[in-house]
């Protein structure tokens, strides 16, 4: 804001004159402002209440529309301790036993405590070389039906170990606070249990130092069928066929894999040369400065082109005082040099993984028998070292320990009884004729009792629901429309807030907004619609029937408070301390006729939720879908009082500049008014 210095020629108060002159116009800006205010809370009103009736429409009002929905049955246990039970429309009434054998559980391997070979403690980042495991050491994974092959290699870590034991198919993790390995099958069952087993007399010491050499039941049956193997020939090629298969198939994703890298790095390595170019030469020594010289340098050789451009960056490097010249020439050379590293870097890269391309397609070409040969070789001889492995683990049965504080527990289904049929499962929960159980526990050899019947209760609280609902909305609506007038309330501007309390700011924005839909015509549209429909009569059996048909009915006008006429109450509802001590009609309707409230506020449900649905439809520039009130029309006039109170702003600030203007012009006058009598005084001797 621009300081002023007015009135010291004339000594007139000049900043209030202007200030009563730019007043008018301003209250004119202020009436603006109040009405957008006004219309910006209307809108939030309206907003609130829309997303009211929404939430009914697509609540309870949709749910009473489908006779589906009265269709209500419910399972009671005798032992609700046992099983959880949910019960679908279509289950039978019935009275049945049920017994739970076994409860499902998921294969579970907790590992001992392991430490490195010093003795040190184990994180995830340690090596297994470090902690006794030999590089080469071969393991087994079998889950879920299949059998995944993992070799230690040298770089191996326990994160890493985990991490090729998930790809697996099991749930591992190392916890550094237990020293221990955890490892657990995805599933629960029988079927999705694991065993883990050495593959070589290495994998087997790498077992014990990973703390999790366990010998179980399904881990000595896994090894009995490669021992089996010795003399059944079938089972023998079966297993063979079956694993140079898994190993063709290995080999063929890895080459795919190498082949999409390979091309990554190549393309890679062409955008890196080009722009090695382009940064870095210039059109003058392009023809000097050679990036595969470069590249293909000996670094030891001190004449190589490399090394000759490392041994300029020391120079300059040792430089006290270097010029611009030399500090711009030292940063292109180190860019230049991390350049060719980089590349040198995919290039091996690169190599790398081109021989390891080539490696795997030699196992897998079509036209040449040697490379069939060597996978099968190279599987008959891995599958041999596992039968003979097997063989020795079998023989030594009686005397194997495993790891020293490990223990496995297998994975295992769920058995139970329902009117004394097997039903078994790998979760404990079953699905069987409209019941879903969900077993808690065991129970022996008892039984408990499952009595399935119409749910009575479930049908009452689903129209309850309904009604609550429908009467909480046409209360709300009625108080809005029926809110006392507030024509003498403005919304407050700064200046007239500085001058109350925050209590009473508020107080007087509350009159205002509690009575921004009073009479508003659309409110009393949507609320004449819902009225006149809940009083309508519905034909059921040729009948027409009305809520009051079922105890449901809107207190009487003297008996109702303000604003909840047209509520309606459920006699005999509990919960209704204008109605509590009536007969519950409702109640008695639904068990002695249900087919007559199921007809009845199905088709009432209905026809409210397309007369809501037709009030909620959009219109062309005026509202959105879903909307009942004109929420587009409202957001337009919103954006025009904003444009129409911009304009003003800007015109009165140039009315009050002009005004400025005037009054500096005058006082500029006046001085020199003064400065001549001064002069004038001065010649006559004053």
């Amino acid at each position: 804001m621009a300081m002023r210095l007015s009135g010291l020629m004339s000594g007139m108060d000049t900043e209030s004159i202007v200030q009563e002159l730019v007043y008018v116009k301003q209250s004119k800006v202020d009436k603006l402002v109040k009405e957008q205010t006004k219309l910006e809370w209307k809108m939030e009103a309206w907003k609130e209440l829309n997303n009211k009736v929404k939430k009914f429409y697509n609540g309870t009002l949709s749910n009473l529309r489908f006779q589906s929905s009265y269709a209500k049955k419910t399972t009671k246990v005798s032992n609700s301790s046992v099983c959880d039970i949910i019960t679908a429309g279509d289950a039978m009434d019935s009275v049945q036993t049920l017994r739970v054998k076994n409860l499902a559980q998921s294969g579970y391997l907790t590992g001992a405590e392991v430490k490195k070979t010093d003795g040190e403690k184990c994180t995830g980042a340690t090596k297994l070389t470090d902690m006794g495991v030999v590089a080469g050491s071969k393991l087994e994974v079998t889950a879920g039906g299949k059998t995944t092959a993992i070799e230690v290699t040298a770089d191996m870590t326990l994160s890493g170990l985990t991490s090729e034991l998930k790809k697996a198919g099991v749930n591992a993790n190392f916890d550094s606070k237990t020293q221990r390995l955890f490892i657990g099958a995805t599933e629960s069952g029988a079927t999705a249990d694991f065993t883990i087993t050495a593959a070589n007399d290495a994998g087997t010491t790498a077992l014990e130092k990973l703390g999790i050499l366990v010998y179980d039941n399904d881990t000595f049956a896994k090894y009995q069928k490669y021992v089996d193997m010795q003399s059944d020939t079938d089972a023998y090629n079966a297993a063979l066929n079956a694993e140079v298969a898994n190993k063709l198939a290995s080999y063929i994703a890895k080459a795919d894999e190498l082949s999409k890298n390979i091309s990554s790095l190549e393309e890679k390595m062409t955008s890196a040369k080009d722009a090695y170019y382009e940064k870095y030469v210039d059109a003058d020594d392009a023809a000097t400065d050679d990036f595969d010289a470069l590249v293909n340098s000996d670094v030891e050789d001190e004449t190589s082109p490399l090394a000759q451009m490392k041994a300029r960056i020391e120079e300059l490097k040792d430089i006290e005082e270097p010029s611009d010249e030399e500090k711009a020439e030292l940063e292109k050379l180190q860019g230049k040099v991390s350049a060719v590293e980089k590349y040198q870097e995919m290039q091996k890269g690169l190599k790398t993984a081109q021989t390891a391309l080539a490696d795997a397609q030699t196992y897998f070409d079509a036209d040449d028998k040697t490379a069939t040969q060597k996978l099968n070789d190279e599987v008959k001889a891995q599958l041999d070292a596992k039968i003979a492995k097997a063989a020795d683990v079998i023989a030594n049965k009686a005397t194997l320990k495993g790891s020293v504080g490990a223990t496995k527990v297998d994975g295992i289904d769920a058995e139970i009884y329902l009117n004394n049929a097997l039903f078994t499962g790998s979760s404990n929960t079953f699905e069987i004729n409209g019941l879903t159980i969900t077993c808690n526990a065991e129970t022996g050899n008892d039984t408990v009792t499952l009595t399935t019947q119409n749910d009575t209760s479930g049908v009452y609280d689903m129209i309850k629901d309904f009604i609550t609902g429908y009467s909480e909305l046409i209360n709300e609506m009625d108080k809005l429309y029926n809110a006392e007038d507030a024509d003498d309330y403005e919304p407050l501007t700064d200046d007239e807030k500085y001058e109350m309390s925050e209590n009473e700011i508020e107080k007087w924005e509350t009159k205002i907004k509690d009575s921004l839909l009073r009479k508003d015509s659309t409110l009393n549209t949507v609320s004449s619609a819902f009225r006149e429909i809940m009083s309508s009569g519905f034909t059921v059996d040729g009948k027409k029937m009305y809520l009051s048909d079922f105890g449901i009915e809107t207190l009487g006008y003297f008996d109702a408070p303000d604003n909840e006429r047209n509520a309606y109450h459920i006699d005999g509802d509990e919960d209704d301390e204008y109605v509590s001590t009536e007969t519950n009609t409702l109640k008695a309707k639904i068990g002695s006729d249900p087919n007559a409230v199921t007809d009845f506020f199905s088709q009432l449900a209905k026809k409210l939720y397309e007369k809501t649905t037709s009030l909620m439809g959009a219109v062309q520039g005026y509202s959105s879908s879903y909307t009942l009130y004109e929420d587009k029309k409202m957001e337009s006039d919103y954006k025009d009082y904003a444009s129409e109170i911009a304009e003003m702003e800007e015109k009165l600030l140039d009315y009050e500049n002009k005004w400025y203007s005037k009054f500096a012009a005058m006082e500029t006058a006046m001085a020199k008014m003064q400065s001549n009598a001064n002069a004038v005084t001065s010649l006559i001797g004053g």
